[in-house]
């Protein structure tokens, strides 16, 4: 990949020349294109609103997708999205100046769902799905007076994956967030162009990159979160069998419904033999054959 800033996106000036860092890069930007290709998420010259949190997963989304773009592999028009939410200590100046100095059109949106989730939220409880719910409506609304087609968002492979495990161990189903979807209106799609990048992937792109990252701090402190739980079983498997993680992400891409147990998606109860009822005549055949005493 050529690093040259005469036709590169400002977005990767500065970036590192060593083998390491292009193989990451070349890496990240494979798995994006392979996710927007396999799940259909291209319409040629839609608006796509790219939702930054200021986080590492966000920064590394939003190169990736200008880096397509630049070569030609994603025809579509990016609006990057912050929604600061009123969180204490938030430094609101950060991403605009970001993003006003790598010329990426975008647009800042304060809504205090901070205090709500607050108010809401008893204080020994996690803050996540509340938050998740208001972020999310104020992100759809932004999408449609901008005239977006699709909502992107920076979950990443380990994110599916914790979120897999979540619904196994907490809530009784096997289910975790896709890499498309249609929202309750129909009128926006959801998607996740990071679905096969690895979070460690993103770390390494982001630090390497020098990103001004900013953390999120409403939930951080709160012990025993079960996402940080199952993140830790996740870690544990990965550190005594390196490579658990992406076997695990591809049986999510490998079901076989005839063989789980929901007879929603499988027929059992119609499931019928293909070779004809015999049993008859081989019980003739066995009353033939002469007892040995």
């Amino acid at each position: 990949m050529s690093d040259d800033l005469d036709d590169i996106h400002p977005l990767f000036h500065g970036a590192p020349s060593t083998t390491e860092f292009k193989k990451l890069r070349k890496r990240i930007i494979r798995n994006v294109r392979e996710a927007v290709e396999q799940y259909g998420m291209i319409e040629r010259g839609a608006k796509w609103l790219v939702c930054l949190s200021g986080g590492k997963d966000s920064y590394t989304m939003l190169a990736a997708l200008y880096e397509l773009k630049w070569r030609g592999m994603l025809p579509v028009e990016l609006l990057a999205c912050n929604l600061d939410q009123g969180q204490p200590n938030f430094p609101a100046t950060v991403l605009p100046e970001f993003l006003e100095k790598m010329g990426v059109p975008h647009r800042i949106e304060y809504q205090d769902t901070y205090s709500i989730v607050k108010e809401k939220v008893p204080a020994n409880r996690t803050y996540c799905a509340l938050c998740s719910r208001l972020r999310r409506g104020n992100l759809y609304r932004i999408a449609r007076e901008e005239g977006c087609s699709a909502v992107v968002l920076g979950h990443h492979r380990d994110d599916i994956l914790e979120t897999f495990f979540m619904n196994l161990f907490h809530g009784g189903r096997l289910a975790t967030m896709p890499p498309k979807l249609v929202n309750e209106d129909g009128d926006l799609f959801v998607y996740r162009p990071m679905a096969h990048v690895a979070e460690a992937d993103c770390e390494k792109f982001a630090q390497a990159m020098n990103y001004p990252i900013i953390p999120c701090d409403l939930c951080g402190s709160q012990d025993g979160l079960q996402r940080q739980q199952v993140k830790q079983i996740l870690d544990t498997w990965e550190k005594n069998s390196p490579g658990r993680r992406q076997v695990m992400f591809k049986a999510l891409t490998n079901i076989r419904p005839s063989h789980m147990l929901d007879d929603k998606l499988f027929d059992f109860a119609g499931l019928m033999r293909t070779v004809a009822d015999n049993s008859s005549e081989k019980a003739d055949e066995l009353s033939e054959i002469p007892v040995l005493r």
